[in-house]
C-alpha cells in the first residue's frame, strides 16, 4: 500500500510540474522570446559570415580537459583497492599530464579569446 501511495504521489507531482513548466512560458511571449537563438549569432543575418576559429579551438580544448578530468572521478572508490600505491601513482601521473598540458596551452596562448 505504501509503495502504491508513493508511486501515485510521484506520478501526480511530476505530471503537475510538467504541466506548469509547459504552461508558464506561454503566458507572456514577446518577439525577443519567440525568436530563435543561434549561439550568439544573428539568426536573421547571412549564414555565410566569417567566424573566429579561436572560439571552437577553446571549446575543443575544454572538452579534452573535461574528459580527462572525468577519468579521476572513480578515484575515491579506487583508493580502496588491494594495491593503492599503484592506483595513486597512476592518478598522480594523470594529474601531472593534465597540469603539463594546461601549462603548454597557456604558454602557447591557446586559452586567450583575443586574436
Amino acid at each position: 500500500m505504501n509503495m502504491l501511495l508513493v508511486l501515485l504521489t510521484n506520478t501526480l507531482l511530476s505530471t503537475l510540474l510538467v504541466l506548469i513548466a509547459f504552461w508558464l512560458p506561454q503566458l507572456n511571449s514577446y518577439a525577443e522570446k519567440v525568436s530563435p537563438y543561434e549561439c550568439g549569432f544573428d539568426p536573421m543575418g547571412s549564414a555565410r559570415l566569417p567566424f573566429s576559429m579561436k572560439f571552437f579551438l577553446v571549446a575543443i580544448t575544454f572538452l579534452l580537459f573535461d574528459l580527462e578530468i572525468a577519468l579521476l572521478l572513480p578515484l575515491p572508490w579506487a583508493s580502496q583497492t588491494k594495491a593503492p600505491l599503484t592506483m595513486l601513482t597512476m592518478a598522480l601521473l594523470l594529474i601531472l599530464l593534465l597540469a603539463a598540458s594546461l601549462a603548454y596551452e597557456w604558454t602557447q596562448k591557446g586559452l586567450e579569446w583575443t586574436e
